[in-house]
């Protein structure tokens, strides 16, 4: 999964942050997206109506993973060119929600998230396509509290505060932990809180635990602020990453989707083969940078995932698990149908 550009928060951020508010859930008159399978990569070149590269939009990577490494060579922009196209990073990548809103305003053509928050932003505003899936991370996401606190197990965290993110990972983590053990959601004190601003309040007592995802765990686990108290593999999550691509441009460029899949695929491979050098990609020093407590901890994180690949059956009913418990759990209304959301971006994987 794709790590935010600043791993750390910032020390200015306030001890107590502001419980996010709920999201607001837009109408959309857009319907379901077809079953789309672009052409191979290699069959057709994408071009603007005046000729030109098509400019495809994705978040900026920051200073880890397959397209850090292909910012920073050049590789990425290579494998678009072949299909006429061209890279324009914008933001820095981050949770999916405020993604799915860029794509819904045509700001961003491409995105990488969690299943769960994919779901939620489907119920609202389904406005993408899913196209590629890595595999649920059974060690970097999970449950944590902070290293000295006398909570052990998932029965613990009755009467306590947790932090999570709302209708994504977070929310998830805690839901699925607490149904597999039995324990009512009422039983503890959730709080919706941005997961970019969570460190310091976690770190300070303010909450007594923290549902989140590798891109925030690795720091704070790397630099024993934290220990989890379980894992996605020992809760059994179902929290697939998902890459999805808007709408529209599925529909007008699937050479191009076709091309950013088999890059995904084929750079994510050396990743998993050799996940240090695609750690640190632009500078190992400064809050970028990750120490060489981190680097283990995310390393062994990052190639146990795997490469990004398509999504097949059996993965796409693990989707509509994940749909139909947050529908049993009220996050959503009902339960959303992802089938339909669903292309298949070529040939390889």
């Amino acid at each position: 999964m794709i790590r935010p550009a600043t791993r750390r928060g910032a020390a200015a951020i306030a001890a107590v942050a502001a419980v996010a508010a709920a999201a607001g859930c837009s109408s959309s008159s857009s319907s379901p997206g077809n079953a789309i399978t672009p052409t191979s990569t290699a069959s057709a070149v994408a071009t603007t109506s005046s000729g030109g590269l098509i400019p495809v939009r994705i978040p900026d990577p920051g200073n880890a993973g397959v397209l850090a490494v292909g910012k920073k060579d050049g590789s990425l922009a290579a494998a678009l060119a072949k299909v006429g196209a061209k890279v324009v990073w914008t933001g820095t990548s981050g949770p999916f929600a405020p993604a799915a809103v860029e794509m819904a305003a045509n700001e961003l053509d491409f995105a990488q998230g969690s299943i769960t928050s994919a779901v939620t932003a489907l119920a609202a505003t389904p406005v993408f396509e899913l196209f590629a899936q890595q595999s649920p991370d059974k060690i970097g996401e999970g449950i944590l509290v902070n290293s000295n606190s006398p909570i052990k197990t998932i029965q613990d965290l009755i009467g306590k505060t947790v932090a999570v993110n709302k209708g994504g990972t977070g929310e998830y983590l805690l839901r699925r932990a607490l149904a597999a053990a039995g324990i009512p959601v009422s039983k503890v004190n959730l709080v919706y809180l941005n997961p970019a601003q969570t460190a310091p309040v976690l770190n300070s007592g303010k909450v007594d635990a923290w549902a989140t995802w590798a891109s925030y765990s690795v720091a704070e686990v790397g630099l024993d602020n934290a220990r989890f108290v379980a894992t996605g593999g020992q809760i059994g999550s179902q929290n697939y990453s998902v890459w999805a691509v808007r709408t529209g441009f599925a529909k007008q460029y699937p050479q191009v989707v076709a091309a950013f899949y088999d890059y995904l695929h084929t750079e994510g491979s050396k990743l998993v083969a050799d996940p240090d050098e695609f750690i640190n990609v632009f500078t190992s020093t400064g809050p970028e940078a990750l120490n060489p407590a981190e680097t283990a901890f995310d390393a062994k994180d990052t190639a146990a995932l795997g490469t990004t690949n398509t999504i097949g059956s059996s993965v796409a009913s693990q989707f509509q698990n994940v749909a139909n418990f947050f529908a049993s759990e009220g996050v959503t209304k009902s339960a959303v149908t992802v089938a339909p959301y669903i292309i298949r971006p070529g040939s390889a994987g």
